[in-house]
């Protein structure tokens, strides 16, 4: 008999100080654990509808995103900025332009660029001295980057 009542008391200890880890509540007695425990649940359903009052993206806003990143490039005295950027990381891109650069004849003195959380490159790339004097054109510049680009986004399969 002693020992169920003891059985008993100790699941009732853990109960109530797993109510107590679970609201954070700093009190020892029953009453006490039991009101902030009702405090900490009406604090979660303020918040349950906060959260419901909160916009929610559309189908069109889902549509609307572009997974392909954006190319710009603009041509400056001695050359050309090209700016790729995407709202996500894309993983062996930088390979497939650096390589479109190459097949230009791109010499590049000056780049960044970030691959964390999304993809940004901003490069300047003037034609190297060689035989080869024809002229780079932004247009063909666009065209070999942005090749390279689908190149890419045909090898990892968006």
């Amino acid at each position: 008999m002693v020992s169920k009542v003891h059985k008993r008391t100790a699941i009732y200890r853990r109960k109530l100080q797993l109510l107590r880890s679970i609201t954070y509540s700093p009190s020892h007695s029953k009453t006490s654990v039991i009101l902030d425990a009702t405090e900490y649940i009406q604090g979660l359903k303020q918040k349950l509808e906060e959260l419901k009052q909160l916009p929610v993206p559309t189908t069109q806003s889902i549509v609307d995103y572009n997974p392909m990143p954006k190319l710009k490039v603009e041509t400056q005295e001695e050359g050309f900025v090209i700016k790729v950027h995407s709202e996500r990381s894309c993983q062996g891109l930088l390979v497939f332009i650096l390589e479109a650069f190459e097949e230009l004849g791109l010499e590049v003195p000056h780049a960044r660029v970030s691959c964390v959380d999304d993809f940004c490159l901003e490069a300047i790339g003037n034609k190297e001295n060689n035989e080869d004097t024809s002229p780079l054109s932004a247009q063909l510049v666009e065209e070999v980057v942005s090749q390279a680009i689908q190149n890419w986004w045909q090898v990892t399969k968006h």
